[in-house]
């Protein structure tokens, strides 16, 4: 049996940032955990973190939403700031959102919601929109070979808008596996969302 603490932030936001990044880098230093997956939409949140994990050995796989997600033809990432993440160890993952994709189009035009959207609301509703991000950004890294899927665990670190409020230690697994996806550890939240 093991039996650790969980951080609950009595609000979701940017302020839990710095908290979240001190979680992180102790749950680390316990082992057991080579690689952390985050999203970064400005790559402020992935500088802060790959700061605080300098000279950990720990694999930083920055999550970032595909062009188009905010308008049209536009990237929320810069190349320049991609290139400065990368200066500084990470790898930069630009994907589609498993938990969306095309299926939101689909509603758009149709209307009605599909199963994967389903899955996301489920996931935002029970347990906070940071929760669900920290699922698909775990699900993008495993589809783009920047992680491993099967028994390593990974930790997926994400917010409610900006900033990360939510952490937690997956097992990963890819879009066409989702079910074999694991959320093994909670190590942060928003009690309320």
């Amino acid at each position: 049996m093991k039996t650790e603490q969980i951080a609950y932030f009595e609000s979701p936001g940017t302020e839990n940032t710095d908290h979240v990044m001190g979680i992180v880098t102790e749950r680390i230093g316990q082992g057991g955990v080579r690689h952390v997956v985050v999203a970064s939409s400005s790559g402020q949140t992935a500088k802060k973190l790959l700061s605080k994990l300098k000279g950990s050995g720990t694999s930083v796989v920055v999550v970032t939403s595909h062009c188009g997600f905010e308008a049209e033809g536009q990237c929320e990432m810069g190349p320049a700031v991609e290139e400065e993440l990368r200066a500084m160890g990470a790898r930069v993952v630009r994907a589609s959102h498993t938990l969306s994709g095309v299926e939101r189009s689909i509603s758009r035009k149709l209307g009605g919601a599909s199963r994967v959207e389903s899955i996301a609301e489920a996931l935002r509703s029970l347990f906070g929109q940071g929760m669900k991000v920290c699922v698909e950004i775990t699900v993008m890294a495993a589809d783009s070979g920047a992680i491993p899927v099967g028994e390593d665990e990974v930790i997926a670190v994400a917010g409610t808008d900006s900033g990360a409020d939510t952490a937690c230690v997956v097992r990963p697994a890819h879009a066409n596996g989702f079910f074999k996806l694991q959320v093994r550890e909670i190590l942060a939240m928003p009690r309320v969302h």
